[in-house]
């Protein structure tokens, strides 16, 4: 593909949310030297995407000599048209020395693929099929892969290699592993463990990151088969896009503040506004048919005519029946919205009048879901801990001081509801992954 005018790029850029996953990505993409082979050659990492972009998916083309078509990809990828608030590192080539001397290994003989910390252990002697080196990250490829992956922080990583054609159960976040499987027609397998992979040091000391393997067949991949790659990576990348939240704030002042901090000393001890540590996810429906009409209620700080208490009533977030995300609330804030979990709930309100109503929409449901997972990756959040308003007698966590509130709760997003709704996260990423 040809570089992009200032115009085509914008429109191509457009365009592609509609028509596909590839297009020309303009002025976005970054090339830096993140270390040099034995022999000096460099070693490149290409971003692609917002330069702002929280999460990134970093792509290994290569990273033995004799392994090379996932450079194709890469490459392609360059001109990936991607989700906002997720970014691509390319890495087309880890192993330079290898891969011009056709060999399997570093030119030290070491095979770079057993050459990281977990699990490492002397093997084999230079030039052996699957010599680990003298030590661990003993090689400059290898320590200058460990160096970017440390300060990337990629939530996803895959590395090609050839010639099983497959994708390896990892150990990384399942979903993810057999999204690319599904996406791109290869079997979903795992090979037998080995010691000081990249992957598996990547998925011990990186909770929540998400390494995996991707073994293509022999020989260089077709045209097509690098566009089939490409979108797969892409997918992966939508598939941990993070939701788009319009912060729409309700004044939430310091007198607001202070009927807060006074509720919580009086129906749980606490004498502080502050959610310090989330540990539950409410979720509700407005009894409305519109945003509007629930951002008045919450906004309202006068008392509530069910309990008569002050500060009214309000929730962290509010989702339309478009599928908009608002936050009135930070989640660094208590609201009132589920007696006996205020204390350490976020509270999700939807906007509708029944569970089925809201289950029944799907971008509304969607945005639903990913701000969910979301909100479990921050606080790390158990998808059991997610709940309905109708469950909150039920947490764990429920404590309740005031001895009439005791029993108190509502009828929305009943048990059976929830069952449903927590069935559905699990079509998502990983919490962790979503953080």
């Amino acid at each position: 593909m040809t570089a992009c005018s200032p115009r085509a790029a914008l429109v191509a850029t457009l365009a592609a949310w509609v028509l596909s996953p590839l297009g020309c990505w303009p002025a976005a993409s970054a090339a830096e030297t993140v270390g040099r082979s034995a022999k000096g050659r460099p070693i490149t990492a290409v971003r692609v995407g917002s330069p702002t972009a929280k999460r990134t998916v970093l792509v290994v083309g290569a990273i033995h000599g004799n392994e090379l078509a996932g450079r194709a990809v890469t490459r392609r990828l360059r001109q990936a048209a991607l989700p906002p608030g997720v970014a691509l590192v390319l890495v087309d080539d880890l192993n330079p020395d290898g891969s011009a001397a056709g060999t399997r290994q570093n030119a030290g003989g070491v095979d770079l693929n057993r050459n990281f910390p977990f699990r490492w252990r002397p093997m084999g002697m230079p030039f052996d099929i699957h010599y680990s080196g003298s030590s661990p990250l003993s090689e400059p490829e290898s320590r200058a892969a460990a160096a970017l992956i440390r300060r990337v922080r990629p939530r996803v990583t895959l590395y090609y290699h050839q010639m099983l054609r497959l994708v390896d159960r990892s150990g990384a976040d399942r979903f993810l592993e057999r999204l690319y499987a599904r996406r791109t027609g290869l079997p979903y397998r795992a090979i037998p463990p080995l010691p000081g992979t990249a992957t598996s040091w990547q998925n011990a000391t990186f909770p929540g990151d998400s390494a995996f393997v991707v073994e293509l067949a022999g020989g260089r991949l077709s045209q097509n088969g690098v566009n089939r790659h490409a979108r797969g990576v892409i997918a992966l990348a939508r598939a941990i896009t993070p939701p788009r939240v319009r912060q729409t704030p309700i004044a939430f002042g310091e007198r607001r503040r202070r009927e807060m901090r006074a509720y919580a000393k009086r129906h749980y001890g606490i004498e502080d506004f502050r959610l310090r540590r989330p540990r539950v996810i409410v979720q509700h429906f407005t009894a409305s048919t519109s945003f509007r009409s629930a951002y008045d209620t919450f906004a309202h700080d006068g008392p509530d005519v069910e309990l008569g208490e002050l500060p009214g009533v309000c929730a962290h977030y509010v989702i339309d029946r478009d599928g908009t995300i608002h936050q009135l609330v930070p989640t660094t804030i208590m609201c009132r919205h589920t007696v006996g979990l205020n204390y350490t709930a976020i509270g999700i309100e939807h906007v509708g009048t029944s569970d089925a109503q809201v289950l029944a929409d799907r971008r509304q449901l969607r945005s639903s879901l990913l701000l969910t997972r979301m909100l479990q990756g921050r606080y790390e959040i158990r998808t059991a801990d997610v709940i309905g308003h109708n469950e909150s007698l039920g947490s764990p966590y429920h404590r309740e001081r005031v001895a009439r509130l005791r029993r108190q709760t509502h009828g929305d997003f009943a048990r059976r509801a929830m069952r449903r709704y927590r069935r559905l996260l699990g079509r998502f990423p990983a919490p962790a992954t979503m953080r």
